[in-house]
């Protein structure tokens, strides 16, 4: 073993034993708590309940709903911590110097006014907010790598009070586990509602100690959904739409219950695959599109790119693309997520988007609107 890794391996033990206050687990039994549940109305992730001094996070295994990923136990950090506790992982809350692995949760925390709450991020690349890239360029924000395989190092210099990540199924945090650092999984991008994604801006307002902020953003972000949903709730007329395009030889479209297929209905629109059970992504050939889309009223397509793509530059990718209705009827509309932070901003403010295809499936009633994310594709 090397002098570096020597060091390493004193270090983490050392993080470990100066966290062991903060992340430790508690052994009672939950069943002799008497706790106030707190009321989740469309998030199916997650679940909260006030307890005597502490407030105890549920996080539901998606892959697995009869089951916890992880229950956290967040204490405020001026209180002594409670003589005894449910099980779970301690959290000391607010957070000030988090490590958060996702720009979808950083920009979150910038409107939640957190951004000096975040100590380090991963990813630094794709992480378009200027205050974090100014703040990476001043030595003063910690870069921990790539999220995939972060750099332990870094993490333990920085010495976080939590790490903000997303979980995936069947993979494991062994390394990071060994830091003795809270591990809070944010298993928002699981949902497979709108609203049930952006309620998770109640639980980031708990860790952070903010939610009154939170709170009123979310129910801000309910009544405009909601609105918009109603306004085409009754129209007879629903266009048909598809979405995305061919890459290589298959075309991924949204499973007819998933989250974007959700929004086009609530949008006043037609999906070709609604009858489709898949909660994810349904992979099928060029061929088995154009049976089902080709007559379809619109066609949007996310992409990036440094020019904007146009009709011409869909016909020279691929020929019989010229085949849809869309395309003769100059009806396809792009979002160029090089310039658009689409999906920075789209996972917390479904109401940005749904008043977007609204307004594109329906334009008569959305008159004023101003498109966020698409714009009709040039020649």
């Amino acid at each position: 073993m090397n002098i570096k890794n020597i060091f390493l391996s004193i270090a983490t033990c050392i993080v470990t034993v100066w966290c062991i206050g903060c992340s430790q687990k508690s052994t009672s039994d939950n069943s002799t708590y008497n706790e106030t549940p707190i009321a989740i109305e469309y998030a199916q992730g997650f679940k909260m309940a006030q307890g005597n001094g502490y407030l105890r996070i549920d996080i539901i295994n998606p892959w697995d709903t009869t089951r916890l990923l992880r229950t956290y136990i967040l204490v405020d950090t001026t209180a002594q911590l409670p003589a005894q506790l449910p099980d779970g992982t301690i959290v000391r809350t607010p957070l000030h110097n988090s490590l958060v692995f996702s720009s979808v949760h950083c920009s979150l925390l910038a409107e939640l006014q957190r951004l000096n709450a975040i100590g380090g991020i991963c990813d630094s690349e794709y992480n378009y907010i200027e205050e974090l890239q100014l703040r990476l360029q001043a030595g003063s924000l910690a870069d921990a790598g790539n999220s995939v395989s972060p750099d332990i190092e870094q993490i333990i210099d920085l010495n976080p009070d939590a790490i903000l990540l997303s979980p995936f199924e069947n993979l494991r945090h062994d390394r990071l586990e060994k830091t003795g650092i809270p591990i809070i999984e944010c298993a928002d991008y699981m949902e497979n509602t709108p609203l049930g994604r952006a309620e998770w801006i109640r639980l980031f307002g708990q860790l952070y100690g903010c939610t009154e902020l939170a709170d009123s953003l979310f129910e801000s972000i309910k009544e405009c959904y909601l609105t918009t949903a109603q306004k085409v709730a009754s129209v007879q007329e629903k266009p048909t739409v598809i979405t995305e395009r061919r890459i290589g030889q298959v075309w991924y479209v949204p499973g007819g219950k998933s989250y974007m297929a959700r929004l086009l209905c609530d949008a006043g629109a037609e999906y070709p695959w609604s009858d489709n059970n898949n909660t994810g992504s349904i992979a099928l050939s060029f061929e088995n599109v154009l049976e089902r889309g080709q007559d379809a009223d619109l066609w949007l397509i996310k992409y990036n790119a440094a020019q904007n793509l146009t009709y011409n530059d869909l016909k020279q990718e691929y020929t019989p693309n010229s085949r849809f209705k869309a395309f003769e009827q100059r009806r396809i509309y792009g979002c160029n997520t090089q310039y658009m932070r689409y999906y920075e901003e789209t996972p917390f403010h479904p109401e940005r988007l749904l008043q977007d295809l609204a307004a594109m499936f329906h334009p008569s009633l959305f008159a004023t609107h101003t498109p966020y994310y698409f714009f009709p594709l040039d020649e």
